[in-house]
C-alpha cells in the first residue's frame, strides 16, 4: 500500500478516540458499581482486546447502534477467574493495565499476544506488581506467555519510577485500587496522567504534590467507584499523522477536530511549532476533566532542530511521524533519550532509520535516537528498487508514518502490511482519502 495526490490536503475530519482514555475507561467502567456510559471509544482491535478482556472477567459491555457503549461493572474486588487465556493481539497496554488491575485480585490469568507483543518486556511492571504480592511465571525475559496470580489483601507500596512510563504508573495504581492503605507513586519526570484524572472522576481518593523527587502520586485503596459518563476526545497520537501529511504537502489546509491538548500529550504540537509548523488550536474546552481544542494545520516550511530529550514522555508515541516531518525539513534534526522506542510494537529507532535509508533520507542511528538530514521541503526520492517495500514489523505507527511519507515522494513508498494499522486508527485510510489521498498498491 502506498498513498498518493493529485493536490493539496483539504477538508475537515475527526480522529478516532483517544487510545489512553479508552483503555481506561472500560477498565474502570468494569471496576464500578451500575452502568458507565461512553461516547467516542476508539473502536481499535487494541481497545476491543481490553473489552474483551473485562466481559472474561465479569462485566457486561455493550456497543449501541448510537455507537456509545455502555459498561456494567462488577465493584473493584469484584472481577471473576476468566476461564481462557487473554488474548492481548497486539496491546501492550492492555497487557500492562489488566496485570494491575488482576494483581490485586485472587485470580489467575494467562496473557498471550501476537508475535509482536510476545517480544515486549514486561519486566518493568512484573517488578513493582511482585511486591504488592502477585506472582509471576512467563516466557523467557518476562515475556508472553504469561500468567500470574493475585494477592487479597495485596501489599501496599511506594514506587519510585525507575523509567518515564504511564503504563506502570498505571499498573500500580490500578493494583492500589483493592489494597488496603496508601499506594504511593513517586514520578520523577511526568508521564500522561489520564488515570489519575479519571481515577479522581469516578471517585476515587487520589492527590497529587509536586516535591523535589518528582510528582508524588497517592491513592486511598479499597476505593468504591461510581459509574461516570465519558466522552473520549480525539486522540492525538492519532491525529499526528494527518497533522505532518497537512504540514509537508505543498497548499494543504486542514483542520482536525476535537482533538484532546492535554499537556502530558502534548509534545509532538510544541516540537512541530517549534520546527516552524502552522498549527493553530481553536476552541480550547474542556470535556470530562481533559482539556480539548480543533487543531488548524497548513502547509509550511519546516527546519530542523535538535529536540530536547525532556519532551520525550509526551509524545513518546509520536517519533515515528516526527521522523518524517524531520526528513522533509531544512537542516538537521537531532533526537536523543529515545531508549523507550526500542521496546515499542517494534525496535522503532531501527525501523525508522532502516525505512528513511530505503527512501532516500540520510539517517544516523544512535543508541537513544535518529540524527535525520532533511530535504528542505523537496518530494522525499522514495524507493527507487523495483518490488521493494517498507517492513512495518507488525507496528500500526510504522505503516502510517510511511504512508503518510508517500503523500511527498518522487517515487511509491509501498508497506509490506497495512492490517497493523486498525489496532490504533481503523479508518485512517478513508479519512486521508476524504482529505484528498488516494490509495495505491504495487500492483497499479
Amino acid at each position: 500500500m502506498s498513498l498518493t495526490i493529485t493536490g493539496p490536503l483539504r477538508g475537515s475530519i475527526t480522529v478516532p478516540g483517544d487510545k489512553s482514555i479508552s483503555h481506561r475507561a472500560l477498565m474502570l467502567g468494569a471496576l464500578a458499581v451500575g452502568e458507565t456510559r461512553i461516547t467516542g471509544l476508539l473502536e481499535g482491535e487494541d481497545v476491543l482486546a481490553t473489552a474483551a478482556a473485562m466481559r472474561a472477567m465479569g462485566a457486561t459491555i455493550t456497543r449501541h447502534a448510537s455507537g456509545s457503549w455502555s459498561v456494567h461493572g462488577v465493584g473493584v474486588g469484584g472481577l471473576l477467574q476468566p476461564q481462557t487465556a487473554l488474548d492481548m493481539g497486539n496491546s501492550g497496554t492492555s497487557t500492562r493495565l489488566l496485570m494491575g488491575l488482576i494483581a490485586s485480585h485472587p485470580i489467575t490469568a494467562t496473557f498471550i499476544g501476537d508475535a509482536s507483543l510476545s517480544r515486549r518486556p514486561m519486566g518493568r511492571v512484573i517488578d513493582p506488581l511482585s511486591l504488592m504480592g502477585a506472582s509471576f511465571s512467563s516466557a523467557p525475559g518476562g515475556r508472553l506467555p504469561l500468567t500470574m496470580t493475585g494477592l487479597t489483601p495485596a501489599v501496599p507500596l511506594e514506587y519510585t519510577l525507575p523509567v518515564a512510563s504511564a503504563q506502570v504508573k498505571s499498573a500500580i495504581l490500578l493494583a492500589g485500587l483493592n489494597t488496603p492503605g496508601h499506594t504511593v507513586i513517586i514520578e520523577p519526570i511526568p508521564t500522561r496522567d489520564h488515570s489519575e484524572r479519571m481515577l479522581q472522576g469516578f471517585g476515587a481518593t487520589l492527590t497529587v504534590e509536586e516535591t523535589p523527587q518528582g510528582r508524588r502520586i497517592t491513592l486511598v485503596g479499597e476505593a468504591e467507584l461510581k459509574p461516570q459518563t465519558i466522552t473520549v476526545p480525539g486522540d492525538p497520537s492519532s491525529a499526528a499523522f494527518p497533522i505532518v501529511a497537512a504540514l509537508i504537502v505543498p497548499g494543504s489546509d486542514v483542520t482536525i477536530t476535537n482533538i484532546g491538548i492535554n499537556p502530558t500529550r502534548a509534545g509532538l504540537i510544541e516540537v512541530l511549532q517549534a520546527m516552524g509548523g502552522d498549527i493553530t488550536l481553536q476552541n480550547p474546552r474542556t470535556i470530562g476533566g481533559e482539556p480539548v481544542a480543533d487543531l488548524r494545520v497548513r502547509h509550511s516550511p519546516l527546519k530542523g532542530i535538535d529536540v530536547p530529550a525532556s519532551v520525550a514522555p509526551s509524545m513518546i508515541d509520536e517519533f515515528s511521524i516526527l521522523f518524517i516531518a524531520a526528513a522533509h525539513a531544512q537542516g538537521t534534526t537531532r533526537t536523543t533519550g529515545l531508549e523507550e522506542l526500542r521496546v515499542k510494537e517494534s525496535d522503532r529507532l531501527t525501523a525508522m532509520a532502516t525505512g528513511l535509508t530505503a527512501i532516500g533520507v540520510s539517517v544516523e542511528e544512535h543508541e537513544d535516537g535518529l540524527t535525520i538530514h532533511g530535504h528542505a521541503g523537496d518530494p522525499l526520492p522514495g524507493i527507487t528498487q523495483p518490488g521493494a517495500t517498507i517492513t512495518t514489523h507488525l507496528d500500526h505507527r510504522i505503516a502510517m508514518s510511511f504512508a503518510v511519507a508517500s503523500l511527498h515522494a518522487k517515487a511509491p513508498i509501498t508497506i509490506d502490511d497495512r492490517t497493523p494499522i486498525t489496532t490504533s486508527f481503523p479508518n485512517f485510510l478513508p479519512l486521508m482519502q476524504s482529505l484528498g489521498a488516494h490509495e495505491t498498491h504495487a500492483t497499479d
